[in-house]
C-alpha cells in the first residue's frame, strides 16, 4: 500500500522543485476547511519499497485511481480507442463530475503544481501501453515506471511477478511515478492480452527471430501494446504464440541485449517520436478525456484532496435541501 507519512508544518514559499508533492496543496484560505498545511515526506523517508508492495496487492493498485473505470467486459464499446474512465467519482454519499472536482480541489493547488498537472494531460496517451511480463527485479520494473510517465505513456500491466525471491531495495527509481500511472496487475499472460484486445490493442513482443520487425517499421500511429519479458529468459513462449507481432530493436555491437528497462525506454521512446511525426503530437486526449485524467490527477494528488471533494459533496447536498 502506498503510505505518504505526514507532517505539520508552517507556510513556505511557494517556489520548489516539480517533482517533490511538499506542500502541494493549500487549505488555508476556507474557513469551512481549514486544516493545517500538509506535507509529503519525501521518496527517501519510506521505509519500504512503494512499487514492491503495490505489485504484490492488487486492492492497492486499484485504490490509486479514484475516478470511475470502464469494466473490462466493456471493451471499446462506442469508443474509437481505449479511455478507461468514467466522468464521475464517488464524494461519499454522490457521485461528482470531473469539472466539480476541478471546481472543488484546483483553488487548493499551487499555480506551478496545476501547470505541471496540464503539460502531462496535454502529452498523455491511451494509444501505447506497456506490458512487463515475469520480471524478477524489482528495479527494473521501477525503472520502467519511471520511463513510461517522463515519455507520457499512461497505462501500465505488470504480468505474474515471482512473488518467491528477493529484492533489492529500489524505491529511488521510480521516482514516485508509480503515483501518476495507471497500474493494472494481471495473473496470466491470457487474461491480460484477452483484455487488451478487447480494448482495440494490437499486441507487440519484443524478440529476436526470423519474422521480427524492425521497431522502425513500424507504425506506432495504430493502438498498440509493447511487452517486455523476463530478464534472463525473456518473453514467454505463451506470450510469443499470442502476440500479433514481434518486434526488436537493431543491434550495431557485439551483444545481441539490452537491459529489459533499457528496452522498455528505447521502445517507448521510439514510440513517441514516430507518433509525433505521423500525427504531429504523442498526446491524443480528447477535450473530455483531458478533463478526467486532470480530474484524476487532482485526486491523487494528496490526500487531502478526496477530503476536500466529499465536503464539496456535502455542501452540494445541503443546498439541494435547503431548496426543497
Amino acid at each position: 500500500m502506498i503510505q505518504a507519512a505526514f507532517r505539520i508544518e508552517p507556510c513556505r514559499d511557494p517556489s520548489r522543485r516539480y517533482g517533490s508533492t511538499q506542500g502541494a496543496i493549500s487549505l488555508e484560505t476556507s474557513e469551512e476547511m481549514a486544516v493545517p498545511r500538509v506535507a509529503a515526506e519525501s521518496p527517501g523517508e519510506k521505509s519500504k519499497d512503494t512499487v514492491e508492495e503495490l505489485l504484490y496487492n492488487k486492492d492497492d493498485v486499484s485504490k490509486l485511481m479514484k475516478m470511475e473505470r470502464r469494466p473490462d467486459t466493456e471493451g471499446l464499446g462506442h469508443q474509437e480507442r481505449w479511455f478507461p474512465y468514467l466522468d464521475k467519482v464517488k464524494a461519499g454519499s454522490m457521485y461528482l463530475s470531473s469539472s466539480e472536482i476541478l471546481e472543488a480541489v484546483t483553488p487548493y493547488i499551487m499555480d506551478s503544481r496545476k501547470e505541471r498537472f496540464r503539460h502531462a494531460v496535454k502529452n498523455r496517451t491511451y494509444s501505447v501501453c506497456l506490458v512487463v511480463e515475469g520480471l524478477s527485479d524489482f528495479g527494473n520494473v521501477s525503472a520502467t515506471f519511471r520511463s513510461a510517465d517522463a515519455l507520457g505513456i499512461q497505462s501500465v500491466h505488470v504480468v505474474a511477478c515471482d512473488s518467491s525471491k528477493r529484492y533489492r531495495e529500489n524505491r529511488h527509481v521510480s521516482m514516485g511515478a508509480e503515483k501518476w500511472l495507471d497500474i493494472e496487475l494481471w495473473d496470466s499472460v491470457h487474461e491480460c492480452f484477452k483484455v487488451l484486445k478487447s480494448r482495440g490493442y494490437r499486441i507487440a513482443t519484443t524478440h529476436l527471430g526470423m519474422d521480427t520487425v524492425s521497431v522502425y517499421d513500424m507504425d506506432w500511429s495504430c493502438p498498440t501494446a509493447i511487452v517486455v519479458g523476463n530478464e534472463l529468459r525473456g518473453i514467454s513462449d505463451e506470450a510469443l504464440g499470442s502476440s500479433d507481432l514481434h518486434c526488436s530493436i537493431p543491434m550495431k555491437g557485439m551483444v545481441d541485449s539490452f537491459n529489459v528497462s533499457v528496452a522498455a525506454g528505447l521502445l517507448m521512446h521510439h514510440a513517441v517520436c514516430d507518433r509525433t511525426s505521423r500525427l504531429g503530437c504523442h498526446g491524443d486526449l480528447t477535450s473530455e478525456e483531458s478533463r478526467i485524467l486532470l480530474a484524476e490527477f487532482s485526486l491523487r494528488h494528496n490526500d487531502n484532496a478526496i477530503r476536500i471533494a466529499q465536503e464539496y459533496a456535502e455542501r452540494k447536498i445541503a443546498e439541494l435541501k435547503s431548496k426543497l
